[in-house]
């Protein structure tokens, strides 16, 4: 079904997924009179157990951010390269490459942005849960603190979300007047739809997150549910992008104290990674979330570790070992040469971008190089490193200073999460610190094209089709 928010006459169509459920926005009259397939009954509680547990919604996440992240790199006249050239059926992929103006031109129906609509999807349902939970005729009040909580962390997910796809780098001395994206939290049919401030934006993502923390259950059943744990993730996370490093590491540390675990990938071997957990029950997962694109190792829209990359790892390191495999893995019809992401195709599922206990160890070790602790940095590096490179090769890593432990914590950021989403969010904030700063260059069909630290191009434009429908909200440059 599909939902109309309108403002003056315009109007943004958010397409929801279809639940089984019949549900429909608070705005509708004869809401209460309409009855659910099965035994479900609108007004009470079991109803809004069943929409959080929508995973299809709820985890859904952009998919951009790895085709524009400096991890991928095609080969400019490879079989790939051509694949993706032959039809506008990939032209998001191709475009995101080589950080085009305009990533879904109008013209056809097909350039709808699916990233964007979503995630304002999830965060339709989201409004639902938290404005409808209260007026249940059944359960209890933690029952119901519980549901708006959960669908809180979701909304503050998609939130943080949107903010590191269409908006610049958070900085504290220009967020207040910096756009942000369309800032929805009421599920009403008749709001505006102008782009509130990025502080605006971070804001409501934290005050979701602190709302949600003290009904939140420590453990949940599957990755998929927010828990405590996923809340503090989200926080660090959040503090993270915000450039709050101290306040970043107190939630990493917090969402730690709940969930430290990891998958040892040193007792796994390529012929066992059947034991290697699926997400829904990993337990290095905080919350998972997952790219809109599902799984990636298909030809032509696979994965292609780029030099740089591959130059971070070694033969002693299991990410590379089981995560990554040939060209001829991808492609048996068509030469496809390379390194290539493989790890969704070998478990049949979506990668997590979702908050992880990986994540918080490196946000707690990049705090402290910062803070230019180099030692206390290396030491949550090493405690990662030590479930990820096998025994007799270098898995304690030392830093000389603090500059330098900075540069190993974001190496192996780039080890861990490579096509994960969070390099692009890292290149964004990055970009400007000269330790960091490069120019980047690309090839694709003959052409050059070069993202510069003040390229305008860090941020994704909005596709044209949803400023059509809703044209007070403001396009990027």
């Amino acid at each position: 079904m599909k939902i109309a928010i309108k403002n003056s006459g315009l109007k943004l169509v958010i397409a929801l997924a279809a639940t089984g459920m019949g549900f429909t926005m608070t705005g509708c009259e004869k809401y209460v009179d309409i009855k659910t397939q099965g035994q479900l009954t609108p007004g009470t509680i079991e109803n809004y157990r069943y929409v959080l547990n929508n995973t299809a919604t709820f985890e859904a996440s952009p998919a951009l951010s790895d085709m524009a992240a400096d991890d991928l790199e095609l080969i400019d006249g490879s079989a790939q390269q051509k694949s993706l050239s032959s039809s506008d059926f990939y032209g998001y992929y191709s475009r995101s490459y080589q950080w085009a103006d305009d990533i879904y031109p109008i013209g056809n129906q097909n350039y709808k942005d699916d990233n964007w609509s979503r995630l304002y999807n999830a965060i339709a349902y989201a409004n639902t849960v938290i404005a409808e939970v209260p007026l249940v005729s059944d359960g209890s009040a933690s029952e119901i603190a519980q549901l708006i909580a959960e669908a809180k962390i979701h909304r503050a997910s998609a939130y943080l979300m949107l903010a590191n796809t269409y908006a610049v780098p958070y900085v504290q001395s220009t967020a207040n007047n910096a756009l942000g994206v369309p800032l929805i939290l009421q599920p009403t049919t008749e709001q505006s739809l102008e782009r509130g401030t990025l502080q605006q934006v971070y804001d409501a993502v934290l005050a979701d997150i602190e709302a949600a923390l003290p009904a939140l259950p420590s453990q949940q059943q599957f990755t998929t549910l927010p828990s405590k744990a996923s809340a503090y993730g989200l926080l660090a996370r959040t503090y993270l992008y915000m450039n709050r490093y101290a306040d970043a590491a107190k939630a990493a540390d917090q969402a730690l104290a709940l969930n430290d675990k990891l998958v040892d990938l040193t007792k796994i071997t390529e012929a066992t990674m059947a034991n290697y957990p699926l997400r829904i029950y990993n337990p290095e997962i905080l919350l998972s979330k997952v790219p809109i694109n599902g799984i990636t190792a298909y030809s032509p829209t696979a994965f292609r570790l780029s030099k740089e990359l591959l130059s971070l790892f070694d033969g002693s390191d299991q990410r590379y070992n089981l995560f990554t495999v040939p060209g001829s893995k991808i492609s048996a019809w068509e030469v496809y040469d390379g390194r290539y992401y493989y790890l969704d195709f070998i478990k049949s599922e979506g990668r997590n971008v979702g908050p992880s206990v990986p994540e918080m160890l490196l946000i707690k070790a990049e705090a402290a190089a910062r803070d230019n602790q180099p030692a206390n940095a290396m030491t949550f590096v090493n405690r990662l490193r030590a479930s990820r490179i096998l025994p007799g090769s270098t898995v304690n890593l030392s830093a000389t200073d603090g500059d330098d432990a900075l540069v190993k914590v974001m190496q192996e950021r780039r080890r861990e999460f490579m096509f994960r989403m969070l390099r692009w969010w890292d290149m964004r904030r990055l970009k400007d610190d000269t330790r960091f700063q490069k120019t980047y260059t690309r090839t694709f069909g003959g052409n050059t094209f070069t993202l510069a630290p003040n390229s305008n191009r860090y941020v994704f434009r909005i596709a044209q089709y949803e400023i059509n429908l809703s044209p007070e909200i403001v396009q990027n440059p």
